[in-house]
């Protein structure tokens, strides 16, 4: 297993897209990221920082949404391809990819590159998704047709067979190695996809009751066996709106200030995360960009700061 700590170079990008969520904003996520201080606190943790550009989606002005289950697919596929070849070439080179988005759809792309690259390698990857939806929507339960609510069901193999071929030879994770951080606002038709999947799931009130630390615990452990690693996938939604109040989908009841970080901080202690997303972030609806500075901060953690 290669080892993140081991890893002192980031290619960091930038996803400018809000077309797979149902209200606009968060294309700005990751400009406020950067406005946030992202770079500079990196460079404080001793990391280099390669920029690997942006990728921009059109604006839905001037996009047809297409079919009412699948909005604005043939854009979310463009984008989704290009945030997966950045993903590669960042592995190519030995950087460790930080991808800032715009809506969850993104993850489409970062985690079939990434197990694209570790495919190549007799590997698989593990999957710590921490949000408070479970974005296993199929086309035919959401109610929306809203794509940043399907990514985790594609990238197990199930959903739009475009979006599936990302995947490339199979699913792009295993049931077995992915774990949902926070969950609590599942649409009903989804509950059912989810029982199904073979994902474990911790909703809040299981956290609630058992504790974070004890639910990471297992999350690092499902995300660890038998792969050569994984990424964290962080919806700042997970939170309270208390805490990250600009965030696309708001969902009152989620994780506090110091679970959000614990969660990020046991990740970076096993040595094995190989790629990160932070998304959803939005400015539109955020005070004095407190919910980007938030976002940095999680960042942070994750990557190796400690308090002492």
């Amino acid at each position: 297993m290669r080892t993140m700590n081991l890893v002192r170079d980031i290619a960091l990008f930038s996803v400018y897209m809000d077309l797979g969520a149902g209200r606009r904003g968060v294309d700005m996520g990751p400009s406020a990221i950067r406005i946030a201080g992202l770079v500079e606190k990196l460079h404080k943790l001793n990391y280099e920082i390669h920029e690997m550009g942006a990728i921009y989606a059109h604006e839905p002005e001037i996009c047809a949404p297409g079919e009412f289950h699948l909005k604005y697919l043939k854009e979310v596929l463009q984008v989704c391809s290009q945030v997966k070849e950045h993903v590669s070439s960042a592995l190519e080179s030995g950087w460790f990819p930080l991808v800032l988005g715009g809506d969850h759809s993104i993850s489409i792309g970062s985690i079939a590159g990434l197990s694209a690259h570790y495919r190549q390698h007799q590997e698989r990857v593990g999957l710590i998704w921490v949000d408070a939806h479970t974005d296993m929507n199929l086309p035919e339960t959401s109610p929306s047709g809203n794509i940043h609510g399907m990514p985790l069901a594609v990238l197990l193999g199930k959903g739009d067979p475009a979006l599936i071929a990302l995947n490339g030879d199979g699913p792009a994770v295993l049931p077995q190695n992915v774990t949902i951080l926070g969950a609590r606002d599942i649409d009903e038709k989804e509950k059912e996809v989810v029982r199904r999947s073979g994902v474990r799931v911790f909703t809040m009130s299981e956290i609630d009751e058992r504790g974070i630390g004890n639910c990471v615990d297992e999350a690092l452990k499902r995300a660890t066996a038998g792969t050569g690693g994984f990424h964290l996938s962080f919806d700042l939604d997970a939170l309270d709106p208390r805490e990250a109040p600009g965030v696309g989908t708001p969902v009152d009841g989620g994780l506090n200030y110091r679970e959000a970080h614990l969660i990020c901080e046991k990740a970076a202690r096993t040595g094995a995360l190989l790629s990160l997303e932070v998304v959803e972030v939005n400015p539109i609806l955020d005070t004095t960009n407190h919910t980007a500075q938030l976002a940095v901060e999680l960042i942070q953690s994750a990557l190796g700061k400690t308090i002492l």
